[in-house]
């Protein structure tokens, strides 16, 4: 058995999937083009009501992990983006704030669907997914700083 196939990479340490090589010549930059767009639509997440953005962060954090160790370094150091990152990979936490936020972004996301989309199954669709995720939400443990 050679070192590929065992789930090591080419200098001979273990990969992270334990399985593909995330340093082929493919694969690094487009993972690396992953968190960069990842991370741009997580910031376009924060000011748009109905984008998501702590899922986007954490897309962008596993990509970055697995193609840049500096810039995934970078999001772990964040002063926005890091806490949120501790706290997913401390127990899968989020902070009271950030669950307050998702839940003002999506009543505020429902309003406008309700008032502005005339296809009532649309919506009735679109506010069960978002009931979904905030009692997936809010059944999400909690920092211990409460933060």
């Amino acid at each position: 058995m050679n070192a590929r196939s065992a789930g090591t990479g080419n200098s001979g340490t273990p990969t992270r999937s334990g399985g593909a090589n995330a340093g082929s010549r493919f694969a690094r930059p487009l993972l690396l083009a992953l968190a960069v767009v990842s991370l741009g639509v997580a910031v376009l997440g924060l000011f748009l009501p109905g984008l998501p953005s702590t899922e986007f962060v954490l897309l962008s954090a596993w990509a970055a992990a697995r193609s840049s160790p500096r810039f995934h370094a970078w999001l772990m150091r964040h002063r926005i983006f890091g806490p949120m990152l501790h706290h997913w990979h401390d127990g899968r936490r989020v902070s009271r704030r950030a669950k307050w936020c998702a839940t003002a972004s999506m009543l505020l996301c429902s309003a406008v669907l309700i008032l502005f989309v005339p296809h009532p199954w649309a919506v009735a669709i679109a506010v069960a997914c978002m009931a979904g995720v905030q009692v997936w939400l809010w059944r999400r443990p909690e920092p211990a700083s409460g933060c």
